[in-house]
């Protein structure tokens, strides 16, 4: 009897930003998607300092026992970046979404946020008409992160209250990270990081 090496599919982890995501919000939606999924929860959503919130990062990628790709959104975006970049962390990243990050010059009481070059695939999503963020702010950032840019037109604060709830594209970018991770394994209806343009 032989035993099959294939590296289990990639963990689903989601880092909500200020005041959380709500049950209508496309990350709650995104964790009905898949099998083994976990969400990162802050001791007080209404109070974001990145420290403590990498942290709280840090904390939920240390309970995870499998490759994993992180789907960030807002300030959760700056938390899950500036937690990366102190590799501090012995989980398997193998890929980030960010979503619609907000800007660090608007979150400066926070806690001072420094983007640097992730060691892991990543994409970044941002929106024409984001009040938390420029989009050419957004492109620049993730210049800096090294991540692929997706200008999503007028998608607000890519939310619910800009009508993202369910959000099959976030599946396909998800889906995207695990198969460019893992591009021998089988993962069903999932394609290749520069197959289709999804600007």
């Amino acid at each position: 009897m032989t035993t099959s090496n294939r590296t289990p599919r990639p963990a689903l982890l989601t880092v909500p930003g200020l005041h959380g995501s709500e049950g209508a919000h496309w990350q709650s939606w995104l964790e009905h998607q898949y099998a083994d999924t976990s969400r990162v929860e802050q001791a007080d959503w209404d109070a974001p300092h990145l420290d403590i919130w990498a942290n709280a990062v840090l904390a939920q990628l240390a309970t995870i026992r499998r490759p994993v790709v992180l789907a960030a959104h807002s300030f959760g975006c700056l938390a899950t970046a500036h937690a990366l970049a102190q590799n501090r962390t012995d989980a398997e990243v193998v890929g980030v979404l960010f979503v619609a990050p907000a800007s660090p010059e608007k979150f400066r009481f926070a806690g001072h946020f420094e983007p640097t070059r992730l060691a892991v695939p990543s994409i970044l999503v941002g929106s024409e008409t984001d009040p938390w963020m420029p989009l050419d702010h957004a492109r620049d950032l993730a210049a800096r992160l090294s991540s692929a840019f997706v200008n999503l037109g007028d998608a607000g604060h890519i939310n619910t209250a800009a009508g993202f709830g369910p959000w099959p594209r976030a599946k396909y970018l998800i889906d995207t990270l695990a198969q460019y991770a893992y591009p021998a394994e089988s993962f069903a209806g999932e394609v290749s990081l520069h197959e289709h343009a999804y600007g």
